[in-house]
């Protein structure tokens, strides 16, 4: 990408379009564009095709999404297909139109079947059903996928599609019910050794093994591919080391700082018993994750202290 091209980051204030503008600034690109959900509804067609008149982006990153947990996914599967399908529609569908030069879509490892074997290879996509908890949001990616090849095919687009695996980082949801696994420890944790709580109640048997990615490794990677891969065909994001969530839940006790005993909930889902990607096709290129979990881990604890539990307090 040039230096002086024009870069649209849709989501840009989310976890992932957060990071992606972070590592843009850092590598001194200073034509970009943001539009707040307040400016630009990406589920209103019209609003969209006026977006891409007015400003004519050279490059677009789509980190634009509904996203949440288990709990999220499995109570609210009409939101999550209906607006991840007309979010990547609107911004794919007018990228082409306005001759892009390039866009990257942002998958999600749940495209990939249940039962995958594993580590899972980006040809086992389709190969078998999906997780039933988030099938809504995992066909609505595999959608978008499809789209971007589809369009590469008939258009000659140069649209590519990447498959990170289950992210962290600054900037995500720490909901209480709707937020992902280290989110939701990383505040049950905090709140249990404020209060003095003795255990902390953890979704699930403790067994499903979890690959984890901070961010902004994942957008140091998709600025990578952006320069160094122009195939059809989609590309896995991730460390290609797993752990089980009990030893995930160990660790984040331990940053927190947090005496609390774990208790697991078998009465809720597990999800996938295992998902950890083959990442050999992007480490070829050249690319690795760089960020250790812990290290991770404790920059997101601070950040969360900095910038949730301080605007909890000043409320």
């Amino acid at each position: 990408m040039e230096q002086q091209a024009k870069i649209y980051v849709a989501g840009h204030r989310g976890m992932v379009g957060s990071a992606i503008m972070r590592q843009l600034k850092q590598q001194s690109y200073t034509n970009l564009l943001t539009r707040s959900r307040q400016e630009l509804d990406l589920l209103d067609e019209r609003a969209v095709a006026r977006f891409f008149d007015q400003e004519r982006p050279d490059y677009v990153f789509i980190a634009a999404a509904k996203v949440g947990g288990i709990h999220a996914n499995s109570t609210y599967p009409a939101e999550f297909i209906y607006q991840n399908l007309q979010i990547q529609n609107h911004l794919i569908h007018q990228a082409y139109s306005h001759n892009v030069q390039k866009l990257l879509f942002l998958g999600s490892s749940c495209i990939y079947p249940k039962l995958s074997p594993q580590p899972i290879k980006e040809e086992y996509l389709l190969t078998s059903p999906l997780e039933p908890t988030n099938e809504a949001y995992g066909i609505a990616k595999i959608a978008g996928i499809k789209m971007c090849q589809s369009y590469n095919h008939q258009y000659n687009t140069n649209f590519i599609a990447v498959m990170p695996t289950n992210l962290y980082g600054t900037q995500d949801n720490f909901h209480p019910e709707n937020s992902h696994v280290v989110p939701g420890l990383i505040r049950r944790f905090h709140e249990a050794k404020l209060k003095g709580t003795p255990e902390v109640v953890v979704w699930g048997t403790g067994t499903p093994q979890r690959e984890l990615l901070f961010v902004d490794d994942l957008a140091e990677a998709c600025l990578f591919l952006m320069e160094h891969y122009n195939g059809s065909e989609v590309i896995n994001i991730g460390t290609g080391n797993d752990m089980a969530i009990r030893e995930l839940a160990e660790c984040i006790r331990d940053v927190v700082g947090c005496p609390a005993e774990l208790i697991f909930d078998s009465s809720k889902p597990d999800g996938a018993p295992r998902k950890v990607l083959d990442v050999e096709k992007i480490n070829a290129l050249g690319w690795h994750s760089k960020t250790s979990l812990r290290a991770g881990l404790k920059i997101v604890y601070e950040w969360y202290l900095r910038e949730v539990v301080r605007e909890r307090d000043l409320a």
